[in-house]
């Protein structure tokens, strides 16, 4: 992970992509958003989806786990190359979640993070404050999600 001096409004990272089957629409569903259209490929047909179509959390946790791993990859790298890793803060959460279009079984999403708005923090000078859009677009390029998360990000120094 990259330290909050590293970042710069408007940098962007690829997350990866995700293809959301039917099988495992049905899966999450039944354990954390067991609505029909979820698991039930009729049911989501005669829906206002048009078909069998991934709950929003799930989408949402796929974004999760991609920035995850994201971040992962990027710390292993530092360490690799002798480096201080940064490790970030928690969340003091996020705004403006968006499920623009659904989600419907064979679509693959692609995930990507975009730094908004950077901004020290008063009262804790040894983090910053990032927020950043994660968004989905489906194979067609079309957005398909979208969330604005904050982040606390460690500074280098605190001066």
């Amino acid at each position: 992970m990259r330290f909050f001096e590293d970042l710069e409004i408007g940098q962007r990272r690829e997350l990866g992509s995700f293809t959301f089957s039917a099988e495992l629409i049905r899966k999450f569903a039944t354990e954390f958003d067991p609505q029909r259209f979820h698991l039930d490929e009729e049911a989501g047909r005669n829906s206002l989806f048009g078909g069998l179509a991934a709950s929003g959390w799930h989408v949402g946790s796929v974004c999760m786990k991609l920035l995850v791993a994201d971040g992962q990859r990027q710390s292993a790298e530092a360490a690799a190359r002798g480096e201080k890793v940064a490790v970030w803060g928690p969340s003091p959460g996020f705004r403006e979640l968006r499920w623009i279009k659904p989600v419907l079984a064979g679509d693959t999403i692609s995930f990507a993070s975009a730094i908004e708005t950077l901004r020290t923090s008063e009262k804790r000078p040894e983090w910053g404050i990032a927020q950043a859009r994660n968004s989905g677009a489906n194979q067609r390029g079309e957005p398909v999600f979208s969330l604005l998360a904050t982040a606390f990000v460690p500074r280098r120094s605190a001066g």
